[in-house]
């Protein structure tokens, strides 16, 4: 393998020279993880093998679950996974309890993937993110095709802002059933996070110093979608007028509101469907507006957000932008 990635690279390199062909570059999205090889704006796949063998490893292969777990853990909770979180999904989504049947397979692959989104990890971390946003600077206007065309509102957060965020919460977490250190680390985090948020310049723009409490209150429960109870909204009210709690305190107690996690989930699963398995905005790339979002938001919905029944996670993880990555 090895050989062959040098052969590819000084045979691109001489064609650099000779030809003045496009540079060979790699781009790295996350440090300590994979990175993607270019030639100018093409993107090369690398032939990836068992060790040992001439047999390909493929994101769809029925023997290479331990890939495709592998890409969850990248995709969702940007790291690599720890082993008994490993082990634990890849005999989740192995072939051989199937008996052949190729929908089991298929299914357990789906509920995998979809876990992912639902677990602890994602749901403090990445989706906390989201609400973040959504509380500090609420929806941002998309447009649609599906039945006519039209607005409709939509996650603000973008995958640029996203990625960052989730980094900075996520960092060092991994959740562990049989130890609880993880608890600690993410709390440090999430406070480290909701200092840092209140304190960029598009917050402070949207919310100057000169707001009374009720005010920072009553537009961050407003972009919310008013999540809060009126004793919840009051309580908040006291606590920052009298110091009991920071501007980031608030901001994270409204966006940690349950109403709000409820009512947001099926648009950020949604949204993570782009952002984790096509690595981009749902307006971008082959999507010109939110008209791919809409429909599978309408879907979710219609099924109570079962994911299974709306066949949301299978679409995309079959889907020919998902496979060509790999």
């Amino acid at each position: 393998m090895k050989l062959a990635v040098a052969l590819l690279i000084t045979a691109f390199a001489t064609l650099t020279v000779l030809g003045q062909a496009p540079t060979l570059h790699v781009v790295t999205e996350i440090p300590n993880l994979p990175s993607d090889l270019y030639y100018g704006t093409t993107k090369v796949k690398p032939l990836r093998l068992r060790p040992g063998t001439n047999t390909p490893i493929t994101i769809d292969g029925l023997n290479d679950s331990d890939f495709f777990v592998n890409q969850q853990y990248v995709d969702f909770l940007n790291r690599f996974p720890d082993q008994g979180g490993f082990d634990f999904w890849v005999s989740q989504t192995i072939p051989g309890p199937c008996g052949g049947n190729m929908e089991c397979w298929r299914l357990r692959r789906d509920n995998t993937s979809g876990a992912f989104f639902l677990s602890i990890e994602f749901q403090a971390t990445g989706y906390l993110a989201e609400r973040m946003y959504k509380v500090a600077y609420g929806d941002f206007v998309g447009t649609s095709t599906l039945g006519g065309t039209h607005t409709l509102p939509v996650p603000i957060i973008k995958r640029s802002e996203f990625l960052p965020d989730t980094l900075q919460l996520s960092n060092g977490v991994v959740v562990d059933p049989n130890n609880n250190a993880w608890q600690t680390v993410l709390e440090n985090n999430k406070i480290a996070y909701a200092n840092d948020f209140v304190a960029r310049p598009r917050f402070t723009a949207a919310f100057p110093a000169s707001m009374t409490a009720a005010q920072f209150v009553d537009a961050l429960n407003a972009n919310g979608g008013n999540p809060l109870s009126s004793t919840e909204r009051n309580q908040l009210v006291t606590d920052l007028s009298t110091g009991a709690k920071t501007r980031a305190q608030v901001v994270r107690a409204v966006a940690e509101d349950q109403d709000l996690i409820n009512s947001e989930k099926n648009k950020a699963f949604v949204l993570m469907q782009y952002l984790g398995y096509l690595r981009r905005d749902p307006n971008s790339g082959q999507d010109t507006d939110h008209t791919g979002y809409e429909f599978w938001l309408t879907k979710l919905n219609q099924f109570g957000g079962d994911f299974h029944a709306a066949q949301m996670v299978r679409a995309f993880i079959v889907s020919g932008e998902y496979l060509n990555r790999f």
